[in-house]
């Protein structure tokens, strides 16, 4: 591979290689946006014409859609928002402490990743369903931290070992307590990253299928499920701009995480800069 690069025929081939599977990973994507405008009501690709009336549909009386939506959206931010508390306890916990066990806790937290989501869904449903508790909101919503909170985790552990702990070393050597050292320099400099956190855990929340399916009832429908029952119940064209409008939220947030992360790579070379400049501390504790 190294020696491809070296030349100008296999940087070519490479260059090909890698349009290829892109354009074979965004083909799925491509069509679902161009079927959304299609006139045919059995979502037809190519179209043989085009229109609106499947985004028109999607809001008109007596349309589910809205429904399911608002739900998802009040359900992703629910989980969002526990998601972030485990996320910064964990993170912190296993970054900025002694903690026994390190390895153990680690594991258990990233296990729901590697459990299979129907496996997660039926225990849920099970917790859930003496408490009556299926169909609640809460419920979801709890159900879908348990497999946004590991991504959180994720994200935010690497962005506390990314801060470079001099500047904390160097609040302490001055007299910040704990608490002050996190609101004014560990909070601020992680603040993109618990952006990120949080819309990968809202992201997380708004697709989750599984759980929302066990989890449900027929008053309490999110978006995927109703996308599922659409699918399956009846032929509904409305499902291919529902995934239109899906995909282009899925960009434009993968797009806000970029500008967030590129808007905060500036912040911790400043404070690094003034503090070097200042001769505050060194790698080893003394003052320059």
């Amino acid at each position: 591979m190294m020696e491809l690069r070296k030349t100008i025929a296999g940087r070519i081939a490479l260059t090909a290689i890698a349009t290829v599977i892109l354009l074979f990973l965004a083909l799925p994507i491509v069509v679902i946006l161009v079927t959304s405008f299609s006139d045919n009501a059995f979502a037809a690709f190519p179209p043989q014409a085009w229109t609106l009336n499947w985004y028109k549909a999607l809001f008109a009386d007596g349309s589910k859609w809205p429904a399911a939506l608002s739900l998802s959206a009040f359900v992703a931010c629910l989980s969002t928002l526990f998601s972030l508390i485990i996320g910064v306890t964990a993170a912190t916990a296993l970054t900025r402490s002694e903690l026994p066990l390190r390895s153990a806790v680690y594991a258990l937290v990233l296990g729901p990743l590697v459990i299979p989501q129907i496996v997660t869904a039926l225990g849920l449903f099970l917790l859930f369903e003496p408490a009556a508790m299926l169909g609640s909101p809460i419920a979801i919503a709890l159900g879908h931290t348990v497999l946004a909170s590991p991504i959180a985790v994720l994200i935010l552990i690497a962005t506390l070992r990314g801060i470079d702990e001099r500047l904390e070393d160097a609040a302490a050597g001055m007299g910040a307590g704990r608490m002050t050292i996190a609101r004014r320099i560990t909070f601020p400099l992680a603040a993109p990253g618990m952006i990120a956190a949080a819309i990968f855990s809202f992201i997380t929340s708004f697709d989750e299928f599984y759980i929302s399916q066990f989890l449900s009832s027929v008053d309490t429908v999110t978006l995927p499920v109703q996308v599922y029952n659409s699918l399956t119940f009846d032929i509904d064209p409305s499902v291919t701009a529902v995934s239109a409008i899906l995909i282009a939220f899925a960009i434009l947030a993968l797009g806000l995480v970029a500008l967030v992360r590129w808007l905060g790579t500036g912040r911790q070379d400043a404070l690094l800069s003034v503090e070097n400049t200042a001769g505050v501390a060194a790698p080893g504790g003394e003052a320059v």
